[in-house]
């Protein structure tokens, strides 16, 4: 487990920059393989969490997990959703069974999380719309529970069935305990009464919380959370990008916790409003070299090509992913630079830069 230390000292830790950025590399040595390589799946057609598990499909996440495979990731980033649970315990039991068997077979270990922070409300429309203009990720639970104590008894039995089931599951790095309750004090209040109950429940497998940085992962820390995450989707600049990354490593080595940057998709310099054509596609390959050299153990944004989780994103133009369902991928450079992290350069497959025909809808009212 981690050892302790204030909130004070982990963002001390933060700004020191006292160690350099692959010094323990010699010249002309190429890095070590990053320890965690991950992505953040949802099925290509997936728009919520909902989707994934109230309609699973095993041979859609036995498919996925191969491409998984072929970029010799060891890890996984997924969440569960409370409403689909809800409604039907047996089956979210049973699709997540086979998922977890299905990862490790392909000796890939599982961040699982219990609840998602962002997102709309999850309404039926918004649970069941599977249209790529409108469709959008859903918070879970509802805001009503999250903001009502009295309304929290569901959401902790939901823990507690996680946790009887996986405390010591050893296909799971990590149990997240909710992704993103961000800077709103009624998310916060709610996550970390989630987080408690998980405490109490806890068994082998380490604890964490998504945080959108890390100056946020800093009070998450003081709940006592096992690993650090933190998000940067979009970089402005290569050295900005290097000057986190700096931040995480010695964070890393100053508190000597396991620390991830458990969402990145790639630089770009433009302003939200405005998103040139040539930059609202992937580009994993200008940011993974980086990774690469500080071993920051990382989650890309995402596995499957499909248009942005976030609807705002999308409805710019934005496209993230590597593989298309039939195994060809966006981008060949991409494919390599994530392989990698292994320490394994040479990436086969088909390269089809075009959007998915099923999201072809999006592409066209941007």
């Amino acid at each position: 487990m981690v050892r302790r230390s204030s909130r004070r000292r982990f963002l001390a830790a933060c700004a020191t920059g006292a160690s350099v950025l692959g010094g323990c590399i010699g010249a002309g040595m190429d890095p070590p393989p990053v320890d965690v390589r991950g992505a953040m799946y949802l099925p290509a057609r997936a728009f919520n969490t909902y989707q994934m598990w109230g309609t699973y499909e095993p041979g859609v996440t036995e498919r996925d997990l191969r491409f998984a495979d072929r970029l010799n990731l060891n890890a996984v980033r997924v969440w569960l959703n409370y409403e689909a649970w809800n409604r039907d315990p047996e089956g979210v039991g049973r699709a997540l069974d086979h998922f977890l068997k299905t990862a490790d077979d392909h000796d890939i270990r599982v961040v699982l999380g219990i609840f998602e922070g962002v997102g709309r409300p999850p309404i039926p429309k918004n649970l069941h719309d599977t249209d790529p203009w409108t469709a959008p990720s859903v918070f879970s639970p509802r805001m009503v529970v999250m903001k009502n104590r009295d309304r929290w008894d569901g959401p902790r039995q939901f823990v507690r069935w996680v946790m009887d089931r996986h405390r010591d599951d050893d296909r799971l790095l990590a149990i997240e305990v909710m992704n993103e309750p961000g800077w709103r004090n009624w998310k916060k209040r709610f996550a970390r009464a989630m987080f408690e109950v998980t405490r109490q429940e806890r068994g082998r497998i380490p604890l964490t919380i998504g945080a959108t940085s890390l100056a946020n992962a800093a009070e998450y820390y003081d709940w006592g959370i096992d690993v650090v995450q933190f998000h940067y989707n979009f970089a402005g600049s290569q050295a900005t990008f290097r000057d986190v990354l700096q931040q995480a490593v010695d964070l890393r080595e100053s508190t000597d916790t396991p620390v991830w940057l458990s969402e990145w998709q790639r630089v770009v310099d433009f302003a939200w409003r405005e998103v040139p054509v040539l930059q609202r596609g992937p580009n994993y390959s200008s940011l993974a070299p980086l990774i690469r050299e500080t071993g920051v153990g990382n989650f890309f944004w995402s596995l499957m090509l499909k248009p942005a989780y976030m609807l705002g994103q999308r409805r710019r133009g934005i496209l993230n992913g590597v593989f298309h369902e039939d195994g060809a991928v966006w981008s060949s450079d991409d494919a390599r630079a994530i392989k990698s992290m292994s320490g394994e350069e040479t990436f086969e497959g088909e390269q089809r830069r075009e959007w998915p025909d099923w999201a072809a809808e999006v592409k066209r009212r941007v």
